[in-house]
């Protein structure tokens, strides 16, 4: 094992040095306004923060800044380390971009089921993959690859929800405060996610008590997952099927997702998310990614609550990765209809919650 280095110099600060250049050289993602004037006449605004304009395309941008950053500072990375992940595909995207930047091996540790398009950009990034046939299997393979390559497993299902600082200091709550600083409702009524690590909402939900912000967290959960159980039982051995909707959902309790700090869990069938994905290209000219639009399910069914109850107020989710990674399939009319059946009614039924 390699001596401690000091962050001042060597490899370890020019390491970090590179990460936060980067950081620098990238500007804040955009908080996009929904146009929905059923909601807007009833004083009710929603708005998608757009994380697939990170130089990496999705969310995970985030997450893999700060899992190299905790493992660099904890002396879990050394120059030559290869460094390995167990990922559904947008983590292991960004974290190969990032081990690319450090001139570092990364491994790729997923399901085979993964979108082509994730697995090339992959590579693209410098990255390889190691290929598994059932997602439960990532945990056990990546930590082991990890051992016999001498690497390191960076394990973000269990780092996720730690490696960020949840104060502020640049993190996505704070982003999504201070863009809503001028809008008719600044403190919004609820914050939507997804969890696949859960990582994001304990990053908010942490945000929002420090700061005592009067805003509720809402958790959707796809179909197959096992983090709506888990949100009402407390039983941290519960286990699920999985979740078809990539990148969130967990067929197990993952250590990030820390269910203390979430105030609603919402179920979103598959045809739902898929009904909402495509919604969306209509209200925003482009395609979006699936778990998007379990988001939007979300975000509408609060919405319709609101407006029940004569309630006004902002609702602000997350606008996760972009469609193109998806056209051979969630975009796919034929690949849908054999994964999920018909999403016909699922369309109608969102078009109805649109009006």
């Amino acid at each position: 094992m390699n001596a401690p280095t000091s962050p001042a110099g060597g490899w370890l600060g020019n390491a970090i040095q590179r990460i936060e250049a980067d950081y620098l050289r990238s500007a804040d993602t955009h908080l996009i306004p929904l146009r929905l004037p059923a909601f807007a006449e009833a004083g009710i605004d929603l708005y998608l923060k757009d994380e697939s304009t990170h130089p990496t395309g999705s969310l995970k941008h985030r997450l893999a800044r700060s899992l190299f950053l905790y493992a660099l500072c904890n002396g879990w990375i050394h120059e030559g380390t290869t460094v390995v992940e167990a990922s559904s595909g947008s983590t292991a995207v960004s974290e190969a971009y990032f081990a690319r930047l450090l001139g570092l091996p990364f491994i790729a540790v997923m399901p085979r089921s993964t979108s082509p398009e994730k697995v090339a950009q992959i590579a693209f990034h410098g990255g390889s993959c190691h290929f598994v046939e059932r997602a439960g299997e990532v945990y056990a393979e990546a930590q082991a690859l990890a051992e016999r390559s001498g690497g390191h497993y960076m394990d973000q299902f269990t780092y996720a929800e730690r490696a960020t600082d949840w104060r502020g200091n640049n993190n996505i709550a704070e982003s999504m405060f201070q863009q809503m600083a001028r809008e008719r409702h600044p403190v919004p009524g609820w914050i939507v996610v997804g969890a696949g690590t859960g990582g994001t909402s304990a990053t908010i939900g942490r945000y929002l008590r420090f700061r005592c912000h009067d805003t509720q967290l809402a958790v959707v959960d796809p179909e197959g997952s096992v983090f709506a159980a888990y949100h009402a039982s407390g039983d941290a051995t519960l286990g699920a099927p999985g979740s078809r909707i990539e990148g969130i959902g967990r067929p197990r309790v993952e250590p990030s997702f820390v269910r203390t700090l979430v105030e609603r869990m919402i179920e979103v069938p598959n045809v739902d998310s898929v009904a909402a994905m495509r919604a969306l290209l209509g209200l925003l000219g482009r395609k979006v990614g699936p778990s998007t639009g379990t988001n939007f399910v979300g975000m509408l069914q609060l919405a319709h609550e609101m407006r029940a109850a004569g309630r006004q107020g902002s609702i602000l989710s997350l606008l996760c990765d972009a469609g193109e990674r998806y056209l051979p399939s969630y975009h796919d009319a034929e690949w849908v209809q054999q994964a999920f059946g018909d999403c016909g009614e699922a369309e109608r039924r969102i078009a109805a919650q649109l009006a």
